[in-house]
């Protein structure tokens, strides 16, 4: 949030007057622009809800101290820029402040793009150094109360903002696609150097609009759940569940009704005819002992006769 303070980006802004009206007014539009999108954005947006430690009240606090050093900082860039407003071509430097919103569009939407492009301070030098006219130059003592107050109010849109993330950051957090709220940021940022060079035919604010539907396309309020809880209410079982009316069977009226309990019992106390009972309860199968006795009895393996019961059935 302080790098836009350090590389020149913001007092760039204040002197193509993207803060103010062309009557000098306050421009309401700029400054929510400037602070979202300058101060704030996607880079804030991720640093808080991925990187940011500590407990809500911690995060606030942090974010707080922040503004207390920011807002200052900002009013007094602003009251400088009036100065070196009076050594340079406005008409030339003015093109540079578009440039330089481009490069941090084009760096916002691809890192590797960003590689191949100067950083926003080689771009804002560059344009001082093109647009030097120490012809004009005047101190100015006593700045544009209106600059003052919209370059503050800029940096306080912008630690609003980092506030509110912080506020909501738990709801947040799992819910926001920051990918595609970075690729929609980026966006924003060209309509805002577009409106800053004078090429966008409206006065209306794109960039916010911009800004605002990439918000609601980045929210998606069903992700923020753990993954996993939509299988906590399935039950897995080890085979097929059985009725219970099924697995006892009609009865004629009149009879005993066969329980569960029963039938299981009546299931345990069935022995085979081959197998023989230890002491211990354990079963052994004598079938192979028995088979060369039976097979020299008549009738053994024809069904009809008696002992013709074979071991395998």
């Amino acid at each position: 949030m302080g790098l836009p303070l350090v590389d020149g980006i913001f007092p760039a802004l204040i002197i193509a007057g993207a803060l103010t009206t062309a009557s000098g007014e306050l421009s309401v539009t700029g400054i929510l622009q400037t602070g979202l999108l300058i101060f704030g954005g996607s880079a804030t947006v991720a640093v808080i809800l991925a990187e940011m430690d500590g407990t809500r009240r911690e995060q606030l606090t942090s974010i707080l101290l922040l503004g207390a050093l920011l807002i200052p900082v900002a009013v007094a860039e602003a009251a400088v820029a009036e100065t070196i407003e009076t050594l340079i071509n406005f008409e030339v430097f003015h093109r540079f402040a578009g440039l330089v919103i481009l490069a941090i569009a084009a760096k916002t939407a691809s890192s590797k793009v960003g590689e191949y492009l100067p950083s926003p301070s080689v771009i804002v030098g560059l344009g001082l150094v093109a647009s030097f006219n120490p012809a004009g130059f005047e101190l100015i003592v006593r700045p544009d109360m209106t600059r003052l107050v919209s370059a503050g109010a800029a940096a306080g849109t912008g630690v609003a903002f980092a506030g509110s993330v912080a506020m909501f950051a738990p709801r947040l957090r799992g819910s926001v696609d920051i990918d595609l709220f970075r690729f929609g940021s980026s966006v924003a940022l060209g309509m805002l150097a577009l409106d800053v060079l004078g090429l966008m035919p409206t006065k209306a604010p794109v960039a916010l609009g911009v800004l605002g539907v990439t918000a609601l396309f980045a929210f998606d309020p069903g992700a923020s759940g753990d993954d996993g809880d939509e299988f906590d209410d399935i039950t897995v079982t080890d085979g097929p569940a059985t009725d219970t009316t099924m697995a006892a069977g009609a009865v004629a009226d009149g009879g005993d009704d066969i329980t569960d309990d029963d039938a299981v019992e009546e299931s345990n106390t069935t022995v085979d005819a081959d197998d023989d009972v230890d002491s211990d309860g354990s079963f052994e199968d004598l079938s192979d002992e028995s088979t060369a006795e039976d097979a020299s009895e008549p009738g053994y393996g024809y069904p009809g006769e008696e002992d013709s019961r074979a071991p395998w059935l």
